[in-house]
């Protein structure tokens, strides 16, 4: 199965294993609960579709490399301990509680999760001396005397022996008891990840003409050769910020991420000519309603790979406006709930006037009560993007408050005509989408009419969730007329395949 199906399945197992009867415990004991053995070849996404579930579920999340562990860590530390036999004492061996059972108390206590999700990566890569530690663990979730408190379930990961020669097999008494799932490098499941997580446009679109580059790992008489998930999503971060430095992406750069030779130099290659195409074309005049007939005419003359170059500049620039906005939008929904939770505290509090009464002391505990928030959950890998902008956003806004009166006090009725230059500031940025929407809609109509581009546009637009969050909430007529008259569903596959058979070579 591709990874985006794995996710669905190991969430659905989640989902289960958290289930609860009506006196509050587990429907499925914790022994039965099997932990997930997530088997694929490296840099597929493995460990990201993991911090995607515990962020969605909103539970704990602990990750541990088990190449990193030695058997003490894992085990724990040996001392010996006095008991009592018969009234005879005897000195006996015990051990400390293991690394990773105690970074999981931490995680409860840091992030206030009882319930989370304890990830082992490279589980099939331990050291001899672990191995018979590690079978132990998944087979009864107890490293030494310590077990993996109720509430958090056990998912494990590795790569099949071909594409890491220190793996090993497990015998069937161990497979019987994991839950297995085999996952599969495939393009059309990362693409969809990639455009909703904003992935480079020369990536995307060099991927959708060249597809056998996603991913290749190959022997060659100078060692292994390869090419990965994580490469082309790592070199996309690093290309945007070369971009904003004015720092040269070159074929060096590339060769960095995307370790073969062949495909490194087709992608720079590509690189060059994609970033002529952006200079040429200027894509925020055409966002902006202002591109010239001379843009027109010349999207409409250009040969189709100069055409989905083009049309990945414009989903890109749309998708990153879309996203903000509705990223802002959840934002202030954030914002707005603490601010009514102020007002609840002063309420009860006895404050015959709310709006003329004293916020500050409240700001302060909630600015440092978010601010403790905001740091559990990025030490422990569960802050999204989405909360992590709800956080900082509502901390500047109570920054502010604590800047408005110099003399030790703010009114709550201060602290909301803030909060309302941000509704004001939201309002302006879903208008100026809005705009964006419509007009990148109406330049594909103007220049390619009903063609394969606007099935890209609107392809793209249907499989971004920040995209169709924001149709969905602030509408855009023209996505719904071109999306019932493309009848893309069906489409999809002919464009792809002829997207597929364009040839980037050199010239």
């Amino acid at each position: 199965m591709d990874i985006q199906q794995a996710k669905q399945q190991i969430k659905n197992a989640m989902l289960a294993y958290f289930a609860k009867d009506e006196f509050g415990n587990y429907r499925l004991p914790t022994e039965r609960q099997r932990p997930v053995f997530l088997l694929g070849a490296p840099g597929i996404g493995k460990t990201a579709i993991m911090e995607q579930i515990a962020q969605e579920l909103d539970v704990g999340f602990v990750s541990y490399s088990m190449t990193h562990h030695t058997r003490q860590s894992a085990l724990g530390l040996p001392f010996i301990a006095k008991k009592t036999y018969g009234d005879v004492e005897y000195d006996v061996s015990e051990y400390t509680m293991s690394e990773i059972i105690a970074a999981v108390y931490d995680a409860m206590e840091d992030t206030g999760h009882p319930e989370g999700i304890l990830f082992l990566d490279e589980i099939n890569c331990v050291s001899e001396t672990l191995t018979p530690a590690m079978l132990q663990f998944l087979q009864y979730k107890v490293f030494g005397r310590h077990r993996v408190p109720d509430g958090w379930i056990v998912v494990t990961a590795g790569n099949p022996p071909e594409y890491n020669r220190t793996a090993h097999d497990f015998d069937i008494a161990t497979w019987d008891r994991l839950k297995r799932i085999d996952v599969e490098p495939d393009f059309a499941a990362w693409r969809a990840f990639a455009v909703e997580s904003g992935v480079h446009p020369a990536v995307l679109t060099y991927l959708d003409i060249e597809r056998d580059h996603f991913y290749r790992v190959e022997t060659t008489v100078d060692g292994k050769s390869f090419v990965t998930a994580r490469g082309w999503d790592d070199l996309s971060a690093i290309c945007k910020l070369y971009e904003e430095q004015g720092i040269p992406v070159d074929e060096l750069l590339v060769g960095q991420y995307v370790q073969n030779a062949e495909i490194a130099k087709r992608f720079s290659v590509y690189y060059d000519l994609f970033s002529k195409y952006r200079a040429d074309y200027q894509i925020d005049r055409i966002l902006a309603g202002e591109a010239d007939e001379g843009i027109v005419e010349r999207a409409r003359a250009a040969a189709f790979d100069e055409r989905v170059s083009l049309m990945g500049l414009v989903t890109d620039a749309l998708g990153g406006r879309v996203r903000d906005a509705v990223l802002e939008e959840k934002a202030v929904a954030f914002a707005h709930g603490r601010l009514a939770a102020m007002r609840n505290a002063l309420e009860a509090a006895g404050a015959s006037d709310v709006d003329a009464a004293d916020a500050l002391p409240l700001v302060r505990e909630e600015t440092a009560a978010l601010q403790r928030r905001l740091d559990a959950e990025r030490k422990s890998g569960l802050l999204s993007d989405e909360k992590y902008l709800a956080y900082e956003r509502t901390l500047a806004l109570l920054d502010r408050a604590q800047r408005v009166d110099a003399a030790g006090s703010i009114s709550f009725s201060q602290v909301k005509n803030l909060f309302d230059e941000t509704v004001d500031a939201l309002d302006a940025r879903i208008a100026d989408a809005s705009a964006a929407l419509d007009h990148a809609f109406r330049f594909v109509e103007d220049a390619f009419g009903e063609g394969q581009e606007m099935l890209l546009l609107v392809t793209d637009l249907s499989a971004n969730r920040y995209g169709m969050a924001f149709i969905n909430d602030h509408g855009c007529e023209r996505y719904f007329a071109h999306n019932e008259a493309l009848l893309f569903n069906e489409r999809g596959s002919d464009l792809a395949d002829r997207i597929n058979q364009l040839d980037l070579s050199e010239g």
